[in-house]
């Protein structure tokens, strides 16, 4: 076969609104109202600049259903950037687009091809920009927002390729933060016959399998606190024998990122403004220039907690911005902007002590250590806990934001809170 190289895009969601935006200065909303844009551009420049034979979009390339013809326009533009370099375009619509809603008429350039909603399949050949053949491109659009039939069935390789590639909008066995459109299971790909599924839905990276390659890739773009991290594509070569390499490239223009501090070892808050400030400048130098969106989560044991409790967070999110400078328009790239502080500090107690005695807190300290030595029995609690709010999505994606859907750690800030306000009140 001959070897070849296409890129593995899903989730544009163009259009799309912003959230954790509040109190932010104008140069950030600006900069957020372009970002989607910016990433759609820096994908096609990628393309052009590695020399991608195609490209492939797995769904949700809008992020409603009522496009905005800024956003269809933006699409238009890159498409036809990549059909004058003779690379294709396949792609599929997904439950935030669904094929046939809110379209202007934009005729679609040469070697762009949008996959039906038909019930099975259908296959469109790929070729290198040489001409020569590299393989078959699958896939099904919804026609509707919530697909809740396995699309997989519907796939079937054809004869006369080498290698198949199958695009795919769906959630994979269930992941929890979605919602569960098109589910199927992780083995129904793995048996279909094809060598790569070209997924999308879930925003979150993840390699699902290889060979056969199964693949998100994430969405290009960050839309809140809870989609942290680089985002992108993939790249992927293919060579001679079959052989698939992933190369991760990202094109985010603001990253959303996360920081932890420790109050252990500080005596006041002007050496906690120090160490916050020191974590805020070491995450623009890991975005790699990118303005960043940051979540500063202040915690630990320490004498500071009291203080901390006291005041409460808006001073202290109030000197930390002004130590780090509120964004400007003329900024450009590498700005920071603190859009939220969290204070998850405990007492600086003995549980060994409290532990050994007759009281409250002490009966508190037992009760958490008998639950960290059962995680069965700790996860069982924090599940029946939350049950409520994690059958929804959205309300399980704002616990993941805030890390509160693992017992890790929740278990042991909620017994130091709980025996630092008992000991206070038996004092």
């Amino acid at each position: 076969m001959n070897p070849f190289r296409f890129i593995h895009a899903a989730d544009l969601h163009l259009g799309s609104p912003f959230k954790g935006l509040a109190g932010a200065p104008e140069a950030v909303r600006r900069c957020f109202a372009e970002a989607e844009f910016g990433a759609l551009r820096r994908l096609t420049d990628m393309a052009l600049r590695e020399e991608a034979d195609f490209v492939v979009i797995a769904g949700d390339l809008f992020d409603s259903a009522d496009r905005s013809l800024r956003a269809q326009a933006a699409l238009h533009r890159s498409w036809s950037r990549l059909a004058a370099a003779g690379a294709q375009v396949f792609a599929i619509h997904g439950n935030h687009d669904p094929l046939g809603s809110g379209s202007a008429r934009f005729a679609l350039p040469e070697g762009v091809h949008i996959f039906s909603a038909s019930g099975s399949a259908e296959h469109r050949p790929a070729y290198r920009r040489d001409g020569k053949p590299a393989a078959f491109v699958y896939g099904i659009s919804y026609d509707r927002r919530a697909v809740t039939d396995n699309l997989v069935p519907g796939y079937r390789p054809a004869p006369g390729a080498d290698f198949h590639i199958a695009l795919l909008h769906a959630n994979v066995d269930g992941d929890p933060d979605h919602d569960a459109y098109a589910p199927c299971r992780l083995n129904d790909l793995l048996g279909a016959g094809f060598q790569y599924w070209a997924l999308g839905h879930i925003h979150g990276r993840r390699v699902l399998h290889e060979y056969p390659h199964v693949v998100y890739p994430g969405n290009l773009q960050g839309r809140h606190a809870g989609e942290t991290g680089a985002k992108g594509c993939y790249l992927v070569d293919v060579d001679a024998s079959g052989g698939v390499r992933l190369t991760f490239m990202p094109l985010d223009e603001v990253r959303w990122l996360l920081c932890r501090v420790s109050i252990e070892g500080i005596a006041d808050e002007e050496q906690l403004l120090e160490r916050m400030e020191e974590s805020a400048v070491g995450a623009v130098s890991s975005a790699e220039g990118r303005p960043v969106m940051l979540e500063m989560v202040v915690e630990g044991r320490g004498p500071l907690h009291r203080r901390l409790e006291t005041r409460g967070t808006d001073e202290l999110l109030a000197a930390l911005r002004e130590r780090l400078g509120e964004p400007a328009a003329d900024d450009g790239a590498g700005w920071i902007w603190v859009h939220r502080l969290t204070v998850r500090t405990a007492p600086d107690l003995d549980f060994d002590r409290l532990a050994g005695e007759d009281s409250f807190a002490g009966e508190a300290v037992r009760l958490a250590r008998r639950l960290a030595a059962d995680p069965e029995g700790r996860e069982a609690l924090l599940k029946e806990a939350l049950e409520p709010m994690t059958r929804n999505a959205r309300l399980r994606r704002l616990l993941d934001s805030r890390g509160l859907t693992s017992a890790d750690g929740l278990l042991e800030r909620a017994a130091a809170r709980l025996a630092g306000m008992l000991e206070r009140e038996e004092a």
